[in-house]
């Protein structure tokens, strides 16, 4: 791998100065993008990702090292990698990082990254980091989602054309209940769908509504969607994944890149572009000039906030119980 010699640079982000160390640092060598490439990438399409992460308690997927081959992403188990996911505010933060107060499952607690300014972004892409992983809810209530998060997951071998069926059949059936969703790639062959919500409601419920939503896909398109937890029990192409709505599960936020070698992204999409997407159109290169040109699809995503009991009226009609968490 080349060494990064470029001495670092500091860029003004708004009314900070944001230090970038080793600019020429190769993230992405098969596409011969440097850190330098991807910190300006995230400047470009700054109101977007800024929009998707404000005030959220964010994990942070870094990747130091930039992409390479046969690199490897941390686990709790080995604790050794190429790569790691930050749950807590990193150790040297600018006192300007905000960070907002969480709970895990397992009880215990962590200040976690919260942006509040694109300078944060830019800083944390400094780090190395390009995947944000936002929670559902903002600071000012972690306890209860204020966003509806559908992950629509493809099985192996299943191209992204087979799951966009799935994800028309999802808007067809918000729309019979009043609400309204947004969708974008996940910058691989799956589409997540957002719909924003009141945030009344637990973890448990919000989870307990993407079932029964679940359920409902199942029986419109039996030959495609499945809600079965067990993979090697899953017999159709698409699993609706309700359990991304448990607490400190998270999905890769819109604009964030995905470690692999063709750098693509996570790309917010117009409804009326879905059948002609696919994943490999929106990459590092590619989107700031579609976000100049058009903006940002994901804009009008909390200008009304939705109410679950449409929802949660279908899951009390199937009698559906909060799912184990997983």
């Amino acid at each position: 791998m080349t060494v990064a010699t470029t001495a670092a640079q500091e860029i003004q982000v708004g009314e900070r100065l944001v230090r970038v160390s080793s600019p020429d640092k190769p993230y992405f060598p098969e596409r011969g993008l440097t850190k330098l490439d991807v910190v300006n990438y995230f400047l470009s399409v700054g109101d977007g990702i800024l929009r998707a992460l404000r005030d959220r308690p964010t994990m942070l997927e870094r990747w130091p090292r930039g992409v390479f081959e046969g690199a490897k992403v941390a686990t709790r188990q080995t604790n050794k990698g190429d790569a790691f996911y930050q749950k807590r505010l990193p150790a040297g933060a600018p006192d300007w990082v905000r960070t907002a107060h969480i709970t895990f499952p397992s009880g215990r607690t962590a200040d976690e990254v919260a942006p509040s300014e694109l300078a944060v972004v830019i800083w944390a892409a400094n780090l190395g980091t390009l995947r944000f992983h936002p929670w559902p809810v903002s600071k000012g209530d972690v306890e209860r989602p204020d966003q509806l998060r559908i992950d629509l997951d493809p099985m192996p071998g299943v191209d992204f054309a087979q799951v966009v069926p799935v994800a028309h059949e999802v808007r067809a059936f918000l729309t019979e209940l009043g609400l309204e969703g947004f969708p974008k790639t996940t910058g691989g062959r799956g589409i997540h769908v957002y719909v924003s919500i009141e945030p009344r409601w637990s973890f448990g419920e919000c989870r307990r509504a993407v079932l029964a939503l679940g359920l409902e896909m199942q029986r419109r398109l039996p030959d495609l969607v499945t809600t079965t937890w067990w993979r090697d029990q899953r017999d159709r192409p698409v699993f609706v994944d309700y359990n991304q709505m448990a607490r400190d599960h998270t999905m890769t936020s819109a604009y964030s890149i995905r470690p692999t070698p063709a750098a693509l992204v996570s790309a917010p999409l117009e409804w009326s572009e879905l059948d002609d997407a696919r994943p490999e159109d929106f990459d590092v290169l590619s989107m700031p000039a579609r976000f100049a040109g058009r903006g940002d699809p994901h804009a009008g995503l909390d200008k009304r906030r939705y109410s679950l009991e449409p929802l949660l009226e279908r899951a009390d009609a199937e009698g559906l119980e909060s799912p184990p968490e997983r």
